[in-house]
């Protein structure tokens, strides 16, 4: 009995018993639909919504991929456009230095057209004391280019101060707005005369002391100074500043106010050297 059904179940049984099936069913197939409609059935059933599952999949991984090149290739792109930006803005910068190096230059060369008695060198600055202002610098000109002890400088609209001390290559200058700077000077109109004095600590409003006027003189807001020519260093008629607030001192003697200096003493960058002295 057990043989008999272990022959019903053999693996070679099943196989023939299947064949034979399907070669029924692919005979039948040709004369009916009947029987392979629950089959077409089952098929559009089970089979076609996973095959669209798959068809989407791929799709989404398709567009997926695509979307990642686009921006590699996006951002390929904006590091070569950052590059020409940062270039660009560099070549920008440069070219806006140059403009106002060049208005400098072009400033010291009508400086230099004003005072066209006088010999001189231009110098750049090249350092300076600590600090906001340029009180006491450092110039790139020295006893090698004709410089000494006592020679005017000059820069911007005019009287810049004088050189301390000089190097071969290199020079000290005090410039006016020191404290330890006194520069005699006068009313460019009347030749009245005035002492300049330094001060750091007015320079945070734009200004020095101009003092020792006479009572009877008579003074105006934007009334220039030149240097004197009784002045022991500087050289005469070098513009130093315009006149401010000028009143009676309150010992009635004299008269006292502030001068605007006719130079930028915040950002010297060039000068020039009169090559000359008092």
């Amino acid at each position: 009995m057990k043989k008999k059904y272990g022959f019903l179940f053999s693996s070679k049984s099943l196989l023939i018993g299947f064949t034979a099936f399907c070669l029924l069913f692919i005979g039948v197939s040709f004369f009916t639909d009947k029987l392979v409609t629950p089959l077409r059935s089952v098929v559009s059933t089970v089979i076609i919504p996973f095959q669209k599952g798959m068809n989407n999949i791929g799709l989404w991984t398709s567009g997926k991929a695509a979307t990642l090149q686009e921006i590699s290739e996006v951002m390929q792109k904006n590091v070569t456009l950052q590059s020409q930006v940062d270039a660009l803005v560099e070549e920008n910068n440069q070219l806006k230095q140059d403009s106002y190096e060049l208005t400098r230059l072009r400033d010291l060369y009508i400086l230099d057209e004003k005072y066209p008695g006088y010999t001189k060198v231009g110098a750049r600055v090249m350092g300076k004391d600590p600090g906001n202002w340029f009180s006491t610098f450092q110039i790139d000109k020295g006893s090698n280019d004709g410089i000494e002890v006592d020679m005017n400088v000059i820069a911007g609209g005019g009287l810049v101060g004088i050189v301390t001390q000089v190097g071969s290559d290199s020079s000290t200058v005090r410039s006016i707005i020191d404290d330890n700077s006194n520069v005699t000077g006068m009313l460019i109109n009347t030749s009245q005369g005035c002492n300049i004095k330094g001060d750091l600590k007015l320079m945070d409003s734009g200004l020095i002391h101009a003092m020792s006027f006479k009572t009877d003189v008579v003074v105006r807001d934007g009334d220039k100074i030149v240097t004197s020519n009784i002045s022991t260093k500087y050289l005469e008629g070098i513009l130093i500043g315009y006149l401010k607030d000028v009143k009676l001192d309150p010992n009635n003697l004299s008269q006292s106010g502030y001068l605007e200096p006719a130079v930028d003493f915040s950002q010297l960058q060039e000068v020039l050297v009169i090559l000359e002295k008092k």
